[in-house]
C-alpha cells in the first residue's frame, strides 16, 4: 500500500495552472518543509517534499494556501522516470496530494479578528446565523 500522511510549511506559494480545453483542470506544485524526528542533543534536519496536486485539491490550493502555512497532506509518493535533454536517465519523486488540511488558525493579521477570538455572530427570526462582514471570504467552502 503506498499511502503517506505529512505534516509540514510551505516554503512557497502553490504554482497552480489550467489546462487548455472545454472542461480546463486545475494542477499544480508546492513543497512542504518537514523536521525530521530527532534526539535531544542533535541539530534538527529538515527535508523539503515536492507535491503535486490536480483537479479540487490543486483548486483549494491555489485559492487557500500560502507560504509559511502548516497543513497536513494525504497522498501517495509517486516516483517518475524520464530521459533528459542529454540523454540522461532522471528521476523525479513526489507526494501526489490527495487532500490536505490547515493544522493551525490564520495569524499573522491575515484575518479582521485577533488570534484566538471568536467572532461574534447572532441568529435571525429563522434561526440562520449571520456571517459579520468580511468573514465569509476567509471560509474556505
Amino acid at each position: 500500500m503506498n499511502n503517506v500522511v505529512i505534516i509540514g510549511r510551505l516554503t512557497r506559494d502553490p504554482e497552480i495552472r489550467w489546462s487548455i480545453g472545454d472542461m480546463p483542470v486545475a494542477f499544480g506544485n508546492y513543497a512542504l518543509a518537514v523536521d525530521r524526528p530527532t534526539r535531544k542533543d542533535s541539530e534538527n534536519i529538515t527535508d523539503f517534499i515536492n507535491c503535486k496536486v490536480v483537479g479540487k485539491p490543486a483548486e483549494f490550493a491555489e485559492k487557500h494556501l500560502r507560504k509559511g502555512m502548516k497543513i497536513a497532506i494525504t497522498g501517495r509518493i509517486q516516483v517518475d522516470r524520464y530521459e533528459d535533454r542529454d540523454g540522461n536517465n532522471r528521476t523525479s519523486t513526489y507526494v501526489q496530494v490527495s487532500t490536505h488540511e490547515f493544522c493551525e488558525s490564520r495569524s499573522n493579521g491575515e484575518t479582521t479578528q485577533a488570534a484566538g477570538q471568536v467572532p461574534s455572530v447572532s441568529e435571525d427570526e429563522n434561526g440562520f446565523i449571520n456571517i459579520p462582514d468580511g468573514l465569509d471570504e476567509e471560509l474556505p467552502f
